[in-house]
C-alpha cells in the first residue's frame, strides 16, 4: 500500500480499472453530471453533443439552446480565446499553470453567466470526446461585489474622517482660546493647542505635567468639585480659576466624551469679557438683579432662539441649566398651541413691545402653569434680540376675568331641553355655545385682532367672519379681518 501511495498522481486514480469497469454509461453519466453544476460532451471540433445541468435555474435560463453548436459560439467574444486554449489543454494545466478557466456562456435572453470549466478528455477508443465541467459562479461573483462594495464604502468613511479630522485640526491649531484634552482625569495631558502653551508655559509640554500643577491653591477645591459634578451628572457650571503664575481672572468649563471605551475630558479658560470688565458698578448689580429676580427673564434672537435664561425660568421649566435651553426655540416651553409664540412674535415686531400676554408654560417634565408675559423688541445695535419677562399667574388670589364669565346657558339647563326639542337641535345649540365661548377667548388673547385669531382657531379669515356675524359679535357685510 505504501509503494502504491507513493506512485500517486495528481488528478488520477491509482486503480481505477478493477474497480469502474463494470459501471454502466448511465452509471457514469450520473457520476459525471453530479460532479459539477454543467457537464458538457464535446466533440473532437468543439461542437455540444450532449449536456447536463443541475438545477432548474439554469434550465430557465435557455442554456438547453447551445445543444448542436460550437462550444466557442456560446461565450461571449473575450470567452472564446478561454474556449480553444481549454479545448487544446484538455485537462492539463494550460501555458500560465490554470487548470480552471472563467467563461461566460450566453444567455436566450441576451445576458450572460460566469462559469469556471476545465475539460477532461474521455478515453474511449477513438479519443475523440472530451468532458466539459462547469462551476456556476454566481455566488461568488455576489460575494465578489459585496466584498467591493464594502470596500468603497469604507474608502469613503474613511475619507470623509479624514476630512472631517483635518478641519478639527486646522480649528484646534488657530483657535484662540486655550483647549486641553485630559485623559480619564486633569493628571494626564492628551493633547493642547498652542493658545493653551502659551498660556500655561514651556512647563506644560513635559511628561508628568498635570492641569493642577498650573492653578493657585485657591481655585483647586472649586475645580475637583466642578470635575465630580461633571462625573456624576455629565454637566458642571463655569468654575472660576487663577494660574500660579498671574493675578488673571480665568473661567474653566470642562465637557466630557467617550472614545474608544476611554473618558476623556476637554478642558477651555476663558478670560472674562472685556465689556463685563468695564461695567460700572450699577450695571454689574443690574444684572446680578435680573439674574436673582423671581420672574423668569428670557432673551432670544429675533426668531426666538434662546440666548440667555434666568434661574427662574430654569425653575419654571425644569431645567438643569442653561446649556439645555440655550440655541432651542422659546415656543418648546411656551404657549398653549403653536399659534401662541406666532402671534406674540408678530405683535412684538409689529409693535416693538407686549404687555400682559396670557398664556401657559411648559415644564420639562410635564408641569404647566398660567403666565402672564410683557416683551421688548431691541433691533438696533450689533446683535438685535427680543426680551420676555414671564410671570407666574397661578398664586394670584383674583380669579381670572375669563373664568368668572357665566356660561350663557348651565349643564342643567340644557338637559331640561331633552324631550322638548330634537336631539339634533340640542346638539347644535351646545356646538354654538362652545363656538361662540373659544372666538371670544381668541380675540380677547390676541387683542381683537381676527387675523390671529382665525390662525389660533385653525380658521380661515371668512369662516371666522361668518360665525362672528351669525353669533352678533360684529354686524355690517364688511369681509374685511383684521
Amino acid at each position: 500500500m505504501t509503494h502504491a501511495i507513493s506512485e500517486m498522481v495528481k488528478g488520477q486514480f491509482m486503480n481505477p480499472s478493477p474497480l469502474l469497469a463494470d459501471m454502466g454509461g448511465d452509471a457514469i453519466a450520473d457520476l459525471i453530471s453530479s460532479a459539477a453544476d454543467v457537464v458538457l460532451i464535446l466533440d473532437h471540433h468543439g461542437v455540444i453533443q450532449d449536456m447536463a445541468v443541475g438545477s432548474d435555474d439554469l434550465l430557465d435560463s435557455g442554456c438547453q439552446d447551445w445543444l448542436g453548436k460550437p462550444w466557442a459560439q456560446t461565450v461571449t467574444t473575450e470567452s472564446q480565446a478561454k474556449i480553444n486554449a481549454l479545448l487544446k489543454s484538455q485537462g492539463a494545466p494550460t501555458t500560465d499553470g490554470v487548470r480552471w478557466r472563467q467563461v461566460n456562456q450566453l444567455l436566450a435572453d441576451g445576458g450572460d453567466m460566469p462559469f469556471a470549466y476545465s475539460v477532461s478528455p474521455i478515453r474511449t477508443g477513438d479519443g475523440t470526446r472530451s468532458v466539459a465541467f462547469g462551476r456556476d459562479l454566481r455566488p461568488q461573483v455576489v460575494l465578489q461585489q459585496r466584498l467591493v462594495t464594502a470596500q468603497q464604502t469604507m474608502e469613503r468613511d474613511y475619507w470623509r474622517l479624514r476630512q472631517i479630522e483635518t478641519r478639527y485640526r486646522l480649528l484646534f491649531q488657530m483657535a484662540s482660546e486655550p483647549v486641553l484634552i485630559f485623559d480619564g482625569g486633569l493628571d494626564k495631558l492628551e493633547e493642547a493647542n498652542p493658545a493653551a502653551y502659551e498660556l500655561l508655559g514651556e512647563g506644560a509640554r513635559q511628561a508628568g505635567w498635570s492641569l493642577i500643577d498650573g492653578l493657585h491653591a485657591d481655585s483647586l477645591a472649586g475645580v475637583r468639585e466642578m470635575m465630580e459634578r461633571l462625573r456624576a451628572t455629565g454637566r458642571a457650571e463655569p468654575c472660576p480659576v487663577r494660574l500660579v503664575e498671574g493675578k488673571e481672572r480665568l473661567s474653566m468649563v470642562a465637557t466630557q466624551f467617550r472614545q474608544d471605551n476611554r473618558l476623556f475630558f476637554l478642558v477651555r479658560l476663558t478670560r472674562p469679557e472685556v465689556a463685563e470688565l468695564s461695567q460700572p458698578a450699577g450695571r454689574q448689580q443690574l444684572t446680578q438683579v435680573m439674574e436673582s429676580t423671581p420672574d423668569a427673564l428670557v432673551v432670544t434672537d429675533t426668531e426666538g432662539r434662546i440666548l440667555s435664561v434666568n434661574r427662574a425660568f430654569l425653575d419654571m421649566g425644569q431645567l438643569g441649566n442653561e446649556e439645555q435651553a440655550r440655541g432651542e426655540m422659546l415656543d418648546k416651553w411656551l404657549g398653549r398651541t403653536g399659534v401662541d409664540f406666532r402671534v406674540l412674535l408678530s405683535n412684538l415686531r409689529q409693535h416693538g413691545t407686549v404687555r400682559l400676554f396670557a398664556t401657559q408654560l411648559r415644564g420639562e417634565y410635564g408641569s404647566t402653569s398660567e403666565v402672564e408675559i410683557s416683551a421688548v423688541a431691541v433691533p438696533d445695535g450689533p446683535h438685535p434680540c427680543l426680551g420676555f419677562t414671564i410671570r407666574d399667574m397661578g398664586r394670584r388670589l383674583s380669579l381670572d376675568a375669563r373664568a368668572t364669565k357665566e356660561l350663557p346657558r348651565s349643564a342643567s339647563q340644557m338637559t331640561e331641553l331633552v324631550g322638548r326639542l330634537p336631539l339634533k337641535d340640542i346638539v347644535r345649540e351646545t356646538t354654538d355655545l362652545i363656538e361662540r365661548l373659544c372666538i371670544d377667548a381668541a380675540l380677547e388673547l390676541t387683542g381683537d385682532n381676527r387675523a390671529s385669531a382665525a390662525e389660533m382657531l385653525g380658521l380661515s379669515r371668512q369662516s371666522l367672519y361668518i360665525k362672528l356675524r351669525r353669533f352678533g359679535i360684529i354686524e355690517g357685510a364688511s369681509d374685511e379681518l383684521h
